[in-house]
Formats: structure tokens, sequence, C-alpha cells
């Protein structure tokens, strides 16, 4: 450096800096150092920075006031930086040579300052609001002219007049301009100009937060204030940034997984080079080949978010090497303190120093973990999106191979555990570094010792290994058993009401708590091993101390521990604790995310439907629907559903399609939709398609919306579809008109409403091939001759559109265009009516069966069609729940076909004349202007989901105590408290070791000083695991009694709760919040403790060393309760958001799921797609501020921990004289390990709350109002009840819920034992609510009924229900085998339930399954049809054979055929019971004992079919439409 300042000018002089005490730097190193590091900084940052922003233009920013003073600024410290320059140049012409520095320095400078303005200004054009870079750089010129800034002052105040004048002012210009510099760029400019920002209602403000605010999550505080004073809601949240949204990370992913299925396919195509060789051998090999190379999810998970991460993964490098530098200032503290005669400075140096690289590791710390769970955030993002968007367009097979609650499983539980896993991926290899770096630094302090320690940890690794296996296994063994327990839950609240009527609750309570038993077991064996390496954990490091101690002092005489190489090894050895305990962990965590992957991977692989199979493009033929020796299948494995199909359907005409039950008649339909795997053939459909399917599909949304099914709104032709599917009416009567919000799955509809808006979604959608699957078999009689008049016929609002009507009701097949009559999945004759009547095949003979009656004069038919118009609008449907109107049509049926063809002439003139007049009619109707369009008020039907505000209640802690058990809970906290008491034995023991040496009292004290050590470490390893055992055990038995209190409850809920409540809500108690309280909330507790008395154990450690610290520790305790209530109110409420917002994601998915082919046919998938991708940033948005306040957290609550780590030091230093180094050890390196534990408490506090919500919930839903008691003892009935079947109704009235009307008012009527009646009446005359009431689902609001003398309101519910029998209207089937399905308490012989079968008609079915009785049922027994599950139903009947049975419309999906067999098995089956049907069909009940005519709710006729038809009644009037009577 001699060249540069010359000889009189000494670069470094040891005595002035540091053997003094008034140290300072000489003038050369200030000149030089000082002043080139910002500028070396700024120069070294300016390419790559430079190269940022020209890759990130944000927009341009407007001068502002602010702008201009920074560049002023900066011009006018170029000026003062190159008068230095030109002043030397002066004097060099004055004859005063200067020293080069004075020529280099000025100048570098004056550079550097023009490139800082340029900067400002380059900023300011690409958007940057607040700099980082120059940030940086000027506080480094300010920290750097500190320093001159006091020497110059000491020296002109030592000596009488300044000697350089000129330099000396433009120094303090200099220093002066760079501090407003510094000042200014504190601040914030502007927002550039059209940016996010401007335009969005709630911006985030991280985008526009300055440096120093990005740096401390500053930004974050005024949320935090937010949620303080008051609950945060929804509204409050930030709108998400743009690159967290589903719309950026989504496509992000899925472009690198298709690049990964194109290699991989690329790959298995690359088969073998002898294109000849026989195919088989080809096969073999590219499946060989495509099991080798699948495409890799990983990859492209990598490739899509891996850039983003390493940002995160260079933050934790560079934290991890500032980590080791505490250690090392410890020693010089240490060594200081044992010094007499050196300057104080150094000791305050030292501690603020501590404090700096402590808030610099703590900053650095944070950004990685900010990256971090910012990365699996987008992972999670872009997986469920994935996942969406595959589950539209798998095929059937593939959706067999994977429930919906299993895909859900995929959604939630695996995308979560990449989430979790990324946050902690960077320690796979952060962990290795900080080990070996511990390693060198121990090596350099205790030698070769250290190996012992070494060999202690490389042996626990594998026994931690062993449990991370173990508990691995565990826990996939565990998923399996929570997969079956939400599968069976799923399934139970689906059919709750079937379990009700059927008193089967018990037999299917034992099959969950079977599962949960299992659940339990398992859960038990990994709390064991929990304890375990908890143990392990806490223990290791002592182990560590212990023997490298042990060795140390006994290897070598010499060798003396004092207090520099004791606390220091400790202060590694508990760096070295944190990468050891993350490292099985991790492990863990990467082998379940390995099986996550591999189950997503295997998701994402199935095959998908081909959207080729149905060709769509196809222009040139007049058939606008057409099928050409067609063979499909459900999955590539099974045989063929469908052979050698071949239709033709002109455009414009109708086909219908008819045949028995099962013989493939939806299955022509899914084919043409491309729903199955086409094995041969060309199927060709023209135009846009809407499709009509068998169980209408509803979406959980306003019934508008249901209609309109994404189309625009128009108002006369949404009127002209609702009155051409008979809805107006019942607009009327719902709640809220058209607006009224539906339930899920369409509960408040009732099947007729649904199957009606079903068509108006097909109608509105105004396509040009209908295709209907059976879409009046679930309407009245007249509804469906009104429908098919003005929609489907050949005079409807589509005529002129090509339809396909799969249908069972004869009465519309004369005035059908074609007919396709299929058989075991044949098509067995084509054409139209009167030609196959001529053919006299299948369909002659299927029609000769029906036709039997005389005919109905058609002129007659219509005149009656007019007085039914008159009628009509009292036809009101109802808004139930369960008035389902399956009612197929028999009305014309009774044509001899002798006398067909003359009929079909006069037919079209009478359809003809007969719709202009029904459309007078319908004018006249709607003529006055219509007042359905004001807005009303809605009553919802659903109640939103209330997320709690506000704090926890401490009685929800005391429940969760009592849980466990009020005993067990003492005990636990008193073993922790020995637990801690012991470990601070042991350092206290230590440091009193170490002070041996002051005293030369070494060499004898040994043995007794390591004994007594292990002892109380040894003590502490013991009390560690007996206490995590206690609290395991404690934990379990909480978790096992509170799922029992809520499956019990749920069980015993009257049934309006579930038709209030959706599903995915009770779903997600039994799913999400038992899981919290199974695996989270234990794990939470455990962790709150462990931090707990630790945080307590530093405290006292550090006041009884130093005692002046109690006075610091007030100011600073009223800060950290002060942050950790910002925090814990903002989080926990954050908490909540996120998991009301996480429900919408699920619940639309499923019913996505279900309605997948509703989707796929009217191709709205792009549109659905976008509702999740909504739904997912709707909860992303509740979760991002949740990970900023956690980060704005850790910064507050470790910057409170670094000053208790300054304070201590510095007391250390003031203490010096009368502390020895033993003690001030302690005390400092307690300090270095509090910072972590602190903000592990307020997390695991935070945690503490948030999980303790789930036993809220639990509890909230395990209190809800229960139904009468299931038995009543001392009011048993006798077992043989009811002999007679005598029913007596008196004076009974019933409503659904309070606060509704009666549905049926003041009853009286008398039943005697044997008889049959038949129940009819216009649809919500109240004919279902009659059987409910039998039934006790709905309580009396007055009135009684009483069976055989027995009032039922007074016996338990399973007395009365396990008594009656009823065949239901939706047949409900459980997964499990068919025996389970019929006899689930196993209370009958096999014979018994053959009997059964046969009976009911499926005995041929099931003999030929090869699995008989044990046949497993799908999910719902989707594996059977309608029809047959309808038979299963009445299996069940004939099995139970009660005295009285109920029959509820159980003719719906049945052809005419299979009902003739359910209508004679009960006539000669239940002859001598007491039988109730509600019938649609009156041929059915023509010939019962006597008939109930119900209207709005009261009797208006009772008598026997022959007097009412007499008295010329309603009845009358009814038969006379279904053509009855004459």
């Amino acid at each position: 450096m001699d060249w540069l300042c010359g000889p009189e000018l000494p670069f470094w002089v040891t005595n002035e800096t540091f053997h003094t005490n008034r140290p300072d730097l000489p003038e050369c190193f200030q000149l030089s150092v000082l002043s080139w590091l910002p500028c070396i900084f700024l120069w070294g940052a300016f390419p790559v920075y430079l190269f940022y922003l020209k890759m990130n233009k944000k927009g341009y920013i407007m001068m502002s006031l602010l702008n201009r003073i920074k560049t002023v600024l900066g011009l006018f410290l170029w000026i003062v930086c190159w008068t230095d320059l030109f002043y030397t140049f002066h004097e060099l012409r004055q004859g005063h040579s200067q020293q080069p520095i004075y020529f280099i320095t000025p100048l570098v400078l004056g550079m550097t300052m023009l490139l800082a303005t340029f900067l400002i200004q380059y900023e300011r054009l690409r958007g940057v609001q607040s700099s980082g870079v120059l940030f940086i750089f000027w506080f480094l010129s300010v920290v750097c002219a500190i320093v001159p800034f006091r020497s110059k002052i000491l020296m002109a105040s030592s000596q009488s007049n300044v000697p350089d004048k000129l330099r000396f002012t433009t120094f303090y210009f200099y220093f002066g301009l760079v501090v407003c510099e510094l000042i200014l760029c504190c601040f914030n400019e502007k927002p550039p100009l059209f940016s996010d920002a401007v335009t969005d209602p709630n911006p985030c403000p991280e985008t526009t937060a300055g440096f120093l605010s990005s740096v401390t999550f500053w930004w974050f505080t005024s949320l935090a204030m937010k949620g303080y004073k008051m609950p945060l809601e929804a509204k409050d949240l930030w709108s998400l940034n743009q690159r967290d949204s589903s719309k950026v990370m989504v496509p992000q992913l899925l472009k690198e997984w298709e690049k990964e299925q194109a290699k991989a396919k690329r790959y298995v195509r690359g088969g073998p080079p002898d294109e000849s060789s026989p195919e088989e051998i080809e096969v073999l090999l590219s499946s060989q080949k495509a099991a080798l190379h699948q495409p890799s999810f990983l990859r492209a998970l990598i490739k899509a978010f891996g850039p983003y991460f390493l940002i995160g993964s260079a933050f934790k490098l560079l934290q991890d090497v500032i980590t080791f530098v505490n250690p090392q200032l410890l020693r010089m503290l240490i060594s200081f303190t044992k010094q007499q005669d050196v300057p104080d400075w150094w000791g305050y140096a030292l501690a603020f120093l501590m404090f700096f690289t402590a808030l610099l590791q703590t900053l650095i710390l944070h950004h990685h973990f900010q990256y971090c769970f910012i990365t699996g955030m987008h992972v999670r993002t872009a997986i469920i999106g994935a996942i969406y968007r595959k589950a539209l367009v798998i095929t059937n097979a593939a959706k067999r191979s994977s429930t919906v609650g299993e895909i859900v499983n995929l959604m939630s539980v695996d995308a979560q555990r990449f989430m979790d896993l990324t946050t902690f991926l960077n320690m796979l290899w952060s962990a290795p570094l900080q080990i070996m770096l511990a390693l060198y630094f121990l090596w350099q302090n205790l030698g070769p010792s250290v190996l012992a320690g070494v060999a202690v940890m490389v042996l626990l690794l594998p026994f931690n290994a062993f449990i991370a296996m173990k508990t691995r296994a565990y826990q996939v063994e565990q998923m399996q058993y929570k997969d079956q327990r939400i599968k069976l839950m799923n399934e139970i609240l689906n059919g709750i009401k079937v379990l009700k009527l059927y008193a089967w609750e018990n037999s299917f309570k034992d099959k969950v708590l079977a599962i949960r038993q299992n659940e339990l077991n398992v859960l038990r064996k990994t709390a064991y091993l929990g304890a375990l390496s908890t143990m392990a954990w806490t223990s290791a490091p002592f182990l560590v101390a212990l023997t490298t101690f042990a060795v140390y002092v006994t290897v070598d005489e010499k060798n003396i521990l004092d207090a520099e190489k004791a606390f220091v090894s400790l202060s590694l050895f508990n760096i070295l604790r944190f990468p050891l305990n993350m490292l099985p962990q991790v492990i863990t965590g990467l082998v379940q995310a390995s099986v996550s992957l591999k189950r997503i991977q295997s998701f994402l692989s199935h095959d998908e439907l081909d959207p080729n199979s149905v060709d769509r493009k196809n222009t040139g033929t007049e058939f606008s629907v057409s099928i050409v020796n067609g063979r499909f299948t459900w999955a590539k494995e099974d045989p063929p559903v469908l052979h050698n199909i071949n239709v033709m359907v002109p455009q414009g005409s109708l086909l219908a399609v008819v045949g028995h039950v099962g013989c493939g008649k939806s299955s022509l339909i899914s084919a043409l939709l491309g729903d199955m795997e086409k094995l041969e053939g060309e199927v060709s459909v023209q135009g846009l398609v809407a499709f009509v399917p068998q169980q209408a599909w509803i979406q959980n949304a306003t019934l508008r919306d249901n209609i309109l099914f994404g189309k625009s709104y128009d108002e006369q032709k949404y009127r002209r579809v609702l009155d051409a599917c008979a809805l107006t009416p019942d607009l009327e009567v719902l709640p809220g008109g058209d607006m009224t919000e539906i339930g899920e799955k369409g509960i408040n509809l009732s099947g007729g409403q649904r199957q009606r808006v079903s068509l108006a979604r097909a109608l509105y959608s105004d396509a040009d091939v209908y295709l209907l699957d059976d879409p009046l078999s679930a309407v009245d009689a007249h509804v469906s001759k009104h429908i098919f008049d003005n929609l489907i016929g050949p005079e409807g609002l589509l005529k002129g559109k090509t339809r396909i009507l799969v249908t069972h009701g004869i009465s519309f097949l004369p005035q059908v265009d074609n007919i396709v009559v299929m058989v075991d999945g044949r098509v067995s004759e084509m054409g139209s009516y009167v030609d196959l009547l001529k053919q006299n095949g299948a369909f002659a003979e299927f029609l000769r069966n029906y036709a039997l009656e005389d005919l109905v004069e058609e002129d007659e038919a219509t005149e009656d069609l007019m007085d039914e118009d008159e009628l009509f609008p009292d036809d009101v449907l109802s808004n139930h729940t369960d008035m389902v109107d399956n009612e197929p049509v028999i009305n014309e049926a009774k044509k001899s076909f002798l006398r067909q063809i003359s009929i079909l002439s006069s037919e079209g003139d009478g359809s003809r004349c007969r719709s202009v007049r029904r459309h007078g009619c319908s004018q006249r109707k709607h003529g006055e202007p219509q007042e359905k369009n004001k807005p009303q008020e809605m009553e919802k039907l659903i109640q939103a989901e209330t997320a709690e505000t506000g704090r926890v209640k401490t009685k929800v802690y005391v429940e969760y105590a009592k849980a466990v058990g009020l005993l067990l809970s003492v005990i636990i906290i008193l073993l922790y408290g020995c637990q801690s008491a012991a470990a601070i034995g042991a350092n206290i023991w230590l440091s009193q070791w170490t002070n041996d040496e002051a005293m030369n009292r070494t060499a004898e004290n040994v043995h007794m000083r390591v004994g007594v050590y292990a002892a109380l470490g040894i003590a502490q390893g013991v009390l560690v695991m007996i206490s995590s055992f206690t609290l395991a055990m404690g934990n379990i038995g909480a978790a096992r009694k509170l799922h029992f209190n809520l499956l019990a409850n749920k069980l015993h809920t009257p049934q309006s709760f579930f038709d209030t409540t959706p599903i995915g809500r009770i779903i997600n108690r039994f799913s999400k919040d038992i899981y919290v309280i199974d695996e989270a909330l234990p794990s939470t507790v455990l962790m709150f403790l462990g931090t707990f008395f630790l945080s307590l154990s530093t405290m006292i450690v550090i006041i009884s060393s130093t005692p002046f610290f109690a006075i610091v520790i007030v100011p600073l305790t009223a800060i950290y309760i002060f942050v950790q209530r910002f925090y814990v109110a903002t989080s926990r409420q954050l908490k909540r958001l996120e998991s009301v917002s996480r429900s919408p994601i699920y619940s639309h998915f499923s019913e996505t799921v279900t309605g997948a082919s509703v989707i796929r046919a009217y191709s709205r998938h792009a549109a659905f797609v976008l509702m999740s991708d909504i739904k997912v940033d709707e909860n992303q948005k509740s979760y991002y501020p949740g990970i900023v306040s956690n980060r704005w957290l850790g910064v507050r609550i470790e910057f409170i921990g670094n000053c208790i780590v300054l304070f201590a030091a510095l007391f250390a230093v003031i203490g010096k004289k009368s502390l020895n180094p033993g003690l001030v050890g302690l005390s400092v390196s307690y300090a270095l390990q509090v910072t972590m534990s602190l903000n592990w408490m307020v997390r695991m506090t935070s945690d503490l709350e948030s999980n303790i919500v789930a036993v809220e919930r639990v509890k909230e839903y395990s209190e809800t109002k229960t139904e009468a008691p299931w038995e009543v003892e001392d009011k048993k009935p006798p077992s043989e009840w009811p002999m007679n079947g005598n029913v007596e109704f008196h004076n009974y009235s019933v409503r659904y819920r309070e606060g509704l009307d009666l549905v049926l008012k003041n009853l009286t009527l008398n039943v005697k034992g044997g008889e049959k009646i038949g129940i009819v009446g216009r649809t919500g005359a109240g004919k279902s609510s009659m059987t409910l009431c039998l039934f006790r689902l709905l309580e009396a609001a007055g009135g009684e009924i009483t069976i055989d003398d027995v009032k039922i309101a007074e016996i338990g519910l399973h007395d009365l229900r396990s008594k009656l029998t009823i065949i239901p209207q939706e047949p409900v089937l459980f997964s499990g085998t068919l025996r389970m399905n019929l006899d689930p308490f196993d209370k009958y012989s096999d014979e018994d339930v053959w009997k059964a079968l046969e009976h009911s008609h499926l005995h041929k079915f099931v003999s030929n399954q090869a699995a008989k009785l044990e046949l497993e049922c799908s999910e719902g027994g989707e594996n059977l049809s309608v029809g047959q599950r309808q038979l299963v139903c009445l299996a069940r009947a004939l099995l139970r054979k009660t005295r009285i049975l109920i029959l509820d419309e159980a003719t719906a999906a049945i052809d005419l055929e299979t009902d003739d067999l359910i209508q004679s098995t009960i006539r000669t089956q239940f002859e001598d019971c007491t039988v109730f049907t509600i019938a649609h069909r009156l041929n059915t009940i023509m010939d019962y004992t006597r008939v109930l005519v119900l209207d709005k709710g009261q009797i208006a006729e009772f008598d026997t079919p022959t007097n009412l038809i007499s008295q010329r009644g309603i009845f009358y009037g009814m038969a006379k439409d279904a053509g009855l009577v004459q």
C-alpha cells in the first residue's frame, strides 16, 4: 500500500487501533478500504442488477418530487467528489505533489455517484418503487463514512487549527448528502402507471413495499393491526399476487408435465425395430418399456418450480455460514472476561457484534423460508389444478379405480404433503453442511476427542432412521384406515335417510368404530415410537457432549476443560442438534411425499377419454347422429356392453329407444357422448349436444343458474323454456322464485322438479342434438304429457332438432319418427311404430302385454287436457325435500293395436289442434306483467358455515383436558417441570466443573465430575421419554372419546339437520378435524410444553448468573406478549378463513366429478376449470397472509431473542470483575439458544389455538339437537308387535321444520290390519309426508298415530322403525357385499336371503355372478342398474317381512314388466300385511281396499275405488285422465 499513500501515511498501526482506550483507524486505511467498499459493491452488483431490470419491466413511474431530489443530490455528490479531485490537480500546479490515493479515491467515488444517479433514473423507468441495491450502497457509504467523521473531529480537537480546510469541508458535505440519500431511499416512489396496484381494489402491499419494509416484513403490520382490533373477514384480505394465481401456476406445471408425457410416449413408441415381429411380442415389449419409462411428475415439478426455489436455497447457504460466527464470538467473550488488562470497548464491541450477526441471520433465514413457503403454495395450487383438470377427462375405468373420496384426498392430503415438504427440502443439503462445519470448529476446539461424540451421533442415526421408517409404515396403514373410514362416512351421510328408515344405524356405527379402533391402534404404535424418538433427540446433544468431554479429560492429564472449551463446544453442539433432528424428519417427509407423488402421478397418468371417439366434424351426411358397427365397453378390460350397433338418425327426427331394464339404453347414450371406450366402429354427432341424464345432476347454485348453465340470460327464451318444462307453477312456491338456492345434489327439489330443471337446461342450451335419457320417468303422468307435447314431441319446441329419447312410457311411441328396440346390448329392431307392429317381433310382443284394455276416445282425451289446463296452476310442485314424483305414464297405453293406423292419422290432427289451443292458454296465463322479477329477500336453505371468531374460549382447553383426563394432565406438566430441572442441573454442574481449573483442583475430581454430569443428563432423557409417553396416551384417549361422541351424535341427529347442512361440511368434521385431533394436536401440545419449559429455564439461568438481567426482562416480556397477541389474533382468524374457504374447493370438486358427463356433453369444461381455479385462489388468498404472518412474527420475536443475547453479553461485560468465566459462558450460551425456543413458543401457542379449534368444531357437531331415543326401556312394545297392523291417525298434523307451514293438517283416519291403502294426490299434497310420519322422521306438530293400540310417539325410534318396512323412492345401496346390503345385522340365514332374492326376481342375476351373495356393490350401488337397485330394495322388504309395508313410488325407473313383477310379488307375499302405496299409476291401486285422496295436506276423499269413481270427485278425474274409466 506504500505506493498509494506514501511512507508518511502508514496503512495499519496496531497500537493506534487495538491496544488503546481511544481506538482510531489510520488515514490511509480510511481513504482506501473504507472509501472503496461501497463502490466495489455497487459496481459488482451493477451488471446483475441491470440484467434483472431489463428482464422485469413493471411499468413506468412518473417523475416525482422525491425522484427529482434524489437525482439532484446524486449530482451534487458527484460535484463534491470531483471538487476534491480538481483541488488535488490544483495543488499539483501549486507544486504540492500529493500521493496517488488523493487522485484515485475522488475519481472512483465520483464515477460511482454518477452510476448511482443513473440507476435512480433507470429504476424509475423500469417501475422499481424502492431499490434494495441502492439502499445497501447508501447504507454502506454512511457506515464507512462514520469512522473518518469521528477521526476528523478528534484530529481537529487535538490540534489548534484544521490543516486541510477544503477536504475537511467537502467531506462533511459528502457525509451530509449521503445521509440524506439514505433517508430518502427509505421512502417509496408512487406505483408505476397502469400497474395492478392501481387497478386492484385491495392490492397486496408487498408489491409496493419499500426495501426495508420487505426485509423486515413491515408491510404486513397493517393487517396484523386490523386483525387485532377486530376479527378479520374475507373482505379484508389482499388480492392474490399475479405470480401466485392458478392462472399462472397451473399452466406452468401442465406444460412441463405434457413435455414429460410426450417424452415417455416417444420412448415407448421407439419399440422393437423389427416391425414385422408378431404383435404379441411387440405388445409385451412395449408394456415392459412403458413400465420402465413412465413420465416423471417429479421432473415436471422441478422444472416448473425449481428456479424460484433456488433463490431460497441461496439464502439458506448464507445463513448456514453466518450461524457459526456466534460461537467464535462467544469464545472471544469468555477469553475477554479472563483477561484483566484489556480495554473495555472490546467487550462491548463483541456484544454488539453478536447482536448484529444474530440479526442478519434472522433476516436471511426468514427470507429463505418465505421463498420456500411460496414455492410450496405454488406447488399446491398447481397440483390441485392439474388434478381437477384431469378428473374431468378420465375414463370410466379410471374413475372406478379411484372413488371421489380418494381423488379429493389427492387434492387435500397429498398436495398438502408437497407443500409441507418444500419448506424443509433445503435441509437435505444444508444439514450435512452444518454438521461438517460444526465438526470442523469442534475439532479445532477439542481435538480428536470430538470423534467420540461423532461416533455417538452416527450410532443414533440408524436408530432415528429405523424409527422414521416404522412411523412411515404406520402412517401408510393409518391413511388406508382413514380413507376407508371417510368413504364409509360419506356413504352413511349420503344414505342417512335410508339408514333411519331401516333402523340400521347401529350396524353402520359398529363398522365405523371397528375401522376407527384399527386407526387408533396404529396411532398408539406411532406414539410409542414418537416418544422414543423425542427422547433420542433431546438426549443426543447431551450424550454427545458427555462422551466428548469425558474422553477429552481422561485421554490426557494435561487436557483441562475450561469455560471457553466447554461452552463454545456446547453452543456448537446446540447448532448441531437442529440439522440432526431435521434430517430424519426431512427424510420421513420425503418418503411420504414420494408416496403422494406416486399416487398423484398414477392419477395424472390415467387414460383419458378419447376426444375423437365421437366425430363431431362430419357434416357431409343428412344423418345428424350415426353409429356404424359400434362395439363399446366401459373399460378396456371388461367385456363389451354394446355389440354391433348400427343406428342412423336423420336430421331433425325424434328417435325413441326402448327395452327392458339393463339392456343398454343408457349405455347407448353414453356411447354417443363419448363416455365409453369405443372398441370398433364409427360414431358421428353433428353440432352441439344437450344431454339429460337419467338421474338429474343439479349444481349447488340458484335455480336460474342451473338452467342457464353459463349461457347469457334472455328473458323471453327463458320464460318459454320454463313453460315448456312446466316449471312456472313451481317457481311460485319456491321461497326465492328462480333465485332460490338449490342445495347439494338438488336436495330441496323433488325428483320430478330436478328432472324438469335438467330438461330446461337442455332446452335453454339451444343445441342441435338432444340426448334424453328417460327424462319422463320421474314426473307425473299429466306433466309428462305436457312436456312431451310442448317440448319433445312432434309439435314441441324442439321440433326440427334431432332428439334421441330413452323411454319406458309406451303412450308416446306412436308419435315418434323411429323406434330402436334394444335387447341385451344389441339393437334387435328399428323402424317406425307402424313398421314394428307389422313385423310382429319383440316390440309387438312388448306392446301386446300392455295394451289390453279398451282405447280412450281421442277427442275425449283432448277435452280432458283442456280441463287439466285450468287445474294446472294448482298442481304446484312443493319445495319439500322428499316429494320425488317419479311417475311414468300409462295413460294412452291401452290402445288396441288393431286400430292403430286409423288412430295415427287422427292423432296427427288432434295433436295439432290441441297444441294450438294449448298455446292460447299459456298466452292467457302470462299476459299480465311478470312480478317474478322483483328481487326478493331470499331464504337460504343452506346456512353459511360459521367461522368462529375471536379468541378460543378457555372452555375448549378445559374440554380437551377433560377428554385427556384431569389428573393425567397435571402429571404430564409435573413431568415436564422435572425434566427441565434435570437439564439446568446438568449445565450448572458443568459450569462448576470448568471453574476447577482456576483453583487447580482438576485432577482429583475428574471421575466425580463426569459421573454426576452423566447421571443428571440420563435422568433428563428418561423423564423426557416418560412425559412424551403419558402425553401420547392421554391424547389418544381424547381422540377416541371425541370421535365416538361425534359419531354417536350424528347418527342420532334428526333428518332435518341433514337436509339443511351440506354433506361436505359434516365430512369435513370427520376427516380434517378428526385428523387434527389425532395427529396435529398431540405434536403441537408436545412442542408447546417443550419450548415453554425451555424458555423458562433460560430465563432462570440468565437471571441467576447476572441478576441485572431481571430489569430488562420486564420490557422484553411486554413486547413479546404484545407481538404474540397481535400475531395470534390475526393468524388464528387467517387459519379459520383458510379452512372455511377450503371446503368449497372440495365440494365443488366432488360435484364436478359426479356431473362430469353432463359438463363434457355441454362442453362447459373450461368454465368449470375456471370456477375451480377461482375457489383455489380464494383459499390461497387467506393462506398467503398466513405464511407472511409467520415471517413477520419470526423477525420480531427473534429480534427480542437477539436483544436477550445482547443484554446477557453486556451485563457479563459490565459485571466482569465479579463473574467467573463459567457463569458468563453458561448465561450467554443459554441466551444464544433462546431465540429458537421463543419463536417456536409463539408459533406453538398459535398452532395450539388453531388446532384446538378442531376440538371446538367437533364438539359443536357432537352437541347438535338429537332425535328421540332409539329405545325407551319402560315403553318397549312386545316383540311380536304389531300383530294386526291397525294404523290410526288422530287429528294428526306435521311440518317439515320449525317455522315452515303445516304439510298435513288434522288428518283423522283408521286403517284395519291387512287393508291395502292407495294414497294419491297431486304433487305436494303431502303423500310422502304421510310415510315419513309413520317412521317419525317428522315428529308430530299435533295429534298422534297409534299402531295396534301403541302410541308411536312414546316408543323408541328403533323399536318403531324396525317393525315397519318401506320400499323408498330412491333406491340407496352401500358399498359392501350384496348380502350386507340386504341384512347388515346378519339376522337371517343364507337360505332366507336367497328366498327373498327369488321373490324379488334377482335370483337369476345374483346366481350368475361369480361372487353370488358376496357380490361387491360399488359406492352408491353404481354397478347395478337403477331397476336392479330398486329390486334390491324389494328384497330387503321381503326379508324383513313386517306387518306394515309402505311403498313409496317404487315404480319410477322400472320398465313395465318389472313393475308388474313387483306388484304381483307384493300382492302374493304381503297379502296379510297392511300396505300403504303412494301411487302414480292408478291401475296399480284399482284393486286396493281403499284409496286415500290427499289435497293440500288434508283428506279430500277416502273410500273404496269403486265408490270414489261413482262419486265423480277428484279421484274420478284422475282415473279419467289415466284412461281407466270412460
